[in-house]
């Protein structure tokens, strides 16, 4: 394998000092408008009232609050902007979702196949490498295009430009592929962002003074790739990490495919004993019901026993709706007798709640009819299901909510 240790870029080091997290500046967690505008939409409650008490504090950073691609709410998911934004917020744990170049070299996107939507790729000569090039939209049938990081070098990933992850559907030319921004997101904080290799991303992570959880994305492609095995890639991730001098228990490497996690626990056995099970069954498993134990590919003893010590489902596998309140479901009441850390995902990933919140929410959507219901959902997590940590695209809702608590 070739070396994954580029030094980190001029351009990323020469904004650290100015954004370092707050504490090193002499400060507090910056938590901005948010937090006071969803405890303000609060019905008059308890919840409102404690809440309210904390909107003084000054907060700390908290392991608890964990930046989603850093805080992609407003920044270009994965660039050092929205991480050092997530940091600011005192999100104590950044996630770097990883994948590999043509080179086979690790880099930060969410999906090995997201270049088209989440860089401008289709509007540079870069565009000609894709996988399967931009085509407009023509009566009914949409405008497409698949870009893969797999399809360049990293020398070529570093010369593209991140932007907002979007694209116009409706698009008759690359550039107007480039818009369809949600009217809840932004465009302001685009401009000169800085992509991110996995090895930049620990330096960078590591001088915020915060831990990592980078994801180990599925491959589109057929592996062995160029010789890469599976395995290697897995491994690749973790020699990164011991490269860099990172103490495993700073470390909590995730992956959807079971086999990854296990992998790590036998032959990383210091990083697998955090390693995270990322679980979406309901697309893998037809019939997949949380509350069913019957319908579950394997019980949450059963993972235990395997050696898994964390698993992350999304927040609608861990609530459900009992006595017209949020309640633990029948998945996170097992997983906690089983003694499984659990971590949730993720948080205001769904943009406005006034319609139910959408597939994150679905299972308790009958009770999502504000904004407000980020901070009841936090709420039900942290209290009656006990998750260990929440993902969330806008880290400062979940630091305030775990500072008030003292999480």
């Amino acid at each position: 394998m070739p070396a994954r240790r580029p030094v980190l870029s001029a351009a990323i080091l020469a904004a650290l000092p100015g954004l370092a997290p707050a504490q090193e500046a002499g400060g507090g967690v910056e938590y901005g408008p948010r937090p006071a505008y969803l405890v303000n939409k609060l019905d008059e409650g308890a919840l409102k009232d404690e809440l309210s008490a904390c909107l003084g504090q000054t907060g700390s950073p908290t392991a608890f609050s964990i930046g989603h691609r850093g805080a992609p709410l407003m920044f270009p998911e994965h660039t050092a902007e929205s991480n050092r934004a997530a940091a600011r917020m005192g999100a104590g744990i950044l996630e770097c979702d990883v994948t590999f170049t043509e080179d086979k070299e690790l880099v930060c996107r969410h999906a090995q196949d997201d270049l088209h939507t989440t860089t401008n790729i289709l509007t540079t000569d870069l565009a000609q490498e894709c996988t399967a090039p931009f085509t407009a939209a023509e009566g009914d049938t949409e405008a497409s295009a698949e870009c893969r990081a797999s399809d360049i070098t990293l020398e070529e990933f570093r010369t593209l430009s991140p932007k907002m992850d979007s694209f116009d559907a409706a698009a008759t030319t690359a550039e107007e592929f480039q818009g369809g921004v949600e009217p809840w997101r932004t465009v302001l904080y685009s401009d000169g962002a800085q992509l991110l290799t996995h090895a930049e991303s620990i330096e960078l992570f590591d001088a915020l003074g915060v831990d990592f959880t980078p994801e180990l994305k599925a491959p589109v492609v057929e592996m062995p790739f160029d010789g890469m095995s599976q395995e290697d890639y897995a491994q690749a991730l973790i020699d990164d990490y011991v490269e860099a001098g990172i103490d495993p228990s700073r470390v909590w490497p995730q992956s959807f495919q079971l086999e990854d996690v296990l992998y790590w626990i036998e032959n990383a056995p210091e990083f697998g004993a955090q390693a995270v099970y990322l679980m979406d069954e309901d697309a893998t498993v037809e019939g997949y019901d949380p509350n069913d134990p019957e319908t579950w590919p394997q019980t949450m003893a059963e993972l235990k026993e395997m050696g898994v010590n964390y698993i992350a489902p999304p927040i609608w596998m861990l609530l459900t709706v009992e006595d017209g309140e949020m309640a633990p479901s029948a998945l996170a009441r097992e997983a906690e007798a089983a003694g499984l850390e659990m971590i949730a995902w993720s948080l205001e990933r769904s943009g406005p709640l006034a319609d139910g919140g959408g597939w994150y929410y679905q299972s308790v959507s009958d009770l999502i009819d504000g904004d407000e219901d980020y901070l009841n959902v936090v709420d039900a997590l942290a209290q009656d299901v006990g998750v260990a940590g929440i993902f969330s695209d806008w880290p400062a809702t979940v630091t305030f909510y775990a500072n008030c608590k003292g999480l």
